[in-house]
């Protein structure tokens, strides 16, 4: 059993902290936050994630997952210290390092024994010596410490299963041995682990996120390109991805991606290469591309309720950006309600999960409390979450509560448009022009 603190009790440091205490370890997570530890010495989340409430309840009655505010209590003792705290986006795409120095510096002055510190924040290239150097300036007295990057590759909605089975885990250090201590910490992962030197770590997960929204970017045009030629963009896809060297993942054609991890990460790979003399023509593209859905759902909105929404009632199935979790940043529900709210529209919106979230980012939003409660007396809906209870609606039930002629934009391509068509909706979807509509 290996002593761990956590940094950071946000998504990514309280998903990790309980994870190793699942495999074995002892881990003190510790977060500035005072009423965030306090709820969660009570039980009570700060974020949805299936299987994490369980999870964290599982390992606190066990001893081996503990919380405090005290960096003196959770450096005592421990091996290991995990950076895990929140890098936003600045003003210019780059990201706020803050969080990363204030935690440097407070471990810099707790700790009091040997510590290899680990970047598990998604931090530009650069930051793993940048942090050393905080650490050796803030220290009372030398102590040896190694600086090791280790990113991560968690999914919300799938973070537990993510970190329990990941594709590979990436280790960077200038220092192996603290690189192969860490490794020992992810052998009962059984995944291939790559070690390798702390600016290519760093850059592996840029590089990893940024190809990902870059394949999602790619499919929307495709998805545009199938609208205008009468092509259909799921059957694409699939094509597409029995081809090993494509794959069928992140190929569905949609709003595009939002999310704390995408949005950030682009722009901050962006950033990183234009402050070095680069053009970074597919990356400022691949941010283009995306936020153009979020335009060209309003307009085929406004289109198909003759050109004005004014004293439309238009309602949101879903609005976190992705399903399985309540999360609400830069999620594309926000833009679309502002922007049809601003046009004239009155605006609605129901989410399995995220309408506590969602509130005071959504206040042109009026929150109903399932799916068809909001639908009545709506002129249109738009499906922007996927949620697996959107596949499953009465679509019949909502015709009825509708007003005539009514108008669903599909947004995420959950529907069939040939049955929902012979229903009488007045409906359109992503990149789904084979049926010669052009929609």
């Amino acid at each position: 059993m290996k002593q761990i603190c956590v940094v950071g009790v946000g998504y990514v440091g309280l998903v990790s902290g309980a994870c190793f205490a699942d495999l074995g370890n002892r881990v003190i997570a510790l977060d500035i936050d005072e009423k965030r530890v306090e709820n969660l010495n009570k039980g009570i989340m700060p974020i949805y994630e299936p299987g994490l409430e369980e999870l964290v309840e599982r390992n606190v009655k066990s001893g081996r997952l503990t919380f405090t505010t005290s960096y003196e209590e959770a450096l005592k003792g421990s091996e290991f210290a995990f950076i895990a705290v929140g890098t936003p986006s600045g003003v210019d795409g780059d990201a706020d390092l803050q969080y990363v120095a204030s935690a440097a510096r407070a471990i810099a002055e707790n700790m009091s024994d040997e510590l290899v510190l680990i970047n598990k924040s998604t931090v530009p290239v650069g930051t793993g010596d940048w942090v050393a150097n905080i650490v050796k300036e803030a220290q009372p007295e030398p102590i040896d410490f190694s600086v090791v990057s280790c990113p991560e590759f968690l999914r919300e909605g799938s973070a537990i299963g993510d970190f329990m089975n990941p594709h590979r885990t990436v280790l960077g250090s200038q220092d192996v041995e603290a690189a192969e201590k860490v490794a020992h910490l992810h052998l009962p992962l059984r995944a291939p682990i790559v070690i390798t030197n702390l600016r290519t770590a760093e850059m592996i997960k840029y590089a990893s996120n940024a190809f990902l929204a870059t394949k999602i970017s790619f499919i929307n045009e495709v998805a545009d390109i199938c609208e205008a030629l009468g092509a259909d963009v799921k059957e694409v896809a699939v094509g597409m991805g029995y081809d090993k060297r494509i794959g069928p993942m992140f190929l569905d054609a949609g709003l595009g991606w939002g999310g704390s991890c995408f949005p950030k990460d682009v722009k901050a790979l962006a950033f990183m290469a234009e402050e070095k003399g680069l053009d970074p023509l597919i990356l400022n593209k691949t941010l283009d591309v995306n936020y153009q859905r979020r335009d060209m759902v309003v307009e085929h909105v406004i289109e198909m309720l003759g050109g004005d929404v004014k004293g439309k009632t238009i309602g949101l199935l879903g609005l976190a950006f992705k399903p399985n979790t309540d999360d609400m940043r830069d999620a594309p529900s926000i833009d679309i309600a502002n922007a049809l709210n601003a046009a004239g529209a009155t605006m609605r919106g129901y989410d399995p999960v995220s309408m506590d979230v969602a509130r005071d980012l959504l206040p042109v939003v009026d929150m109903f409390e399932n799916p068809y409660d909001m639908a009545k007396g709506c002129d249109a809906l738009i499906v922007v979450t996927e949620w697996n209870e959107f596949k499953q609606l009465s679509l019949k039930e909502v015709k009825d509560l509708m007003k005539e002629n009514a108008v669903i934009f599909d947004g995420r391509n959950i529907y069939d448009p040939a049955h929902v068509r012979e229903m009488g909706f007045n409906y359109r979807a992503m990149g789904r022009g084979y049926n010669g509509s052009g929609s």
